[in-house]
């Protein structure tokens, strides 16, 4: 996916990972009922951010992002700093 968002300095765009709406014993669960996920895909990396990179999947801190839609895609802009870790 080619991000139409160019981050600046040590930010990162990315793309939340989606949920699923099934609980492990099998019980689905309403929309509303969801927590946002923390948990999102690296699809574009400021020219400032060291140790992140495009397609790395991200947890970040709740509530540190700007959220933008365009196109109907959901963009995540989050500092490298808000980011905790890198998923393997």
């Amino acid at each position: 996916m080619n991000s139409i968002v160019k981050p600046l300095a040590n930010k990162v765009v990315a793309v939340r990972v989606e949920t699923s709406n099934k609980t492990a014993s099998g019980l689905f669960l309403p929309d509303n009922a969801k927590e946002k996920p923390v948990m999102a895909t690296v699809v574009a990396v400021g020219p400032d951010a060291k140790s992140l990179k495009v397609n790395d999947k991200i947890v970040y801190k709740e509530y540190s992002t700007t959220d933008l839609k365009i196109n109907d895609i959901e963009y995540l802009i989050v500092k490298e700093d808000d980011v905790l870790a890198v998923i393997a």
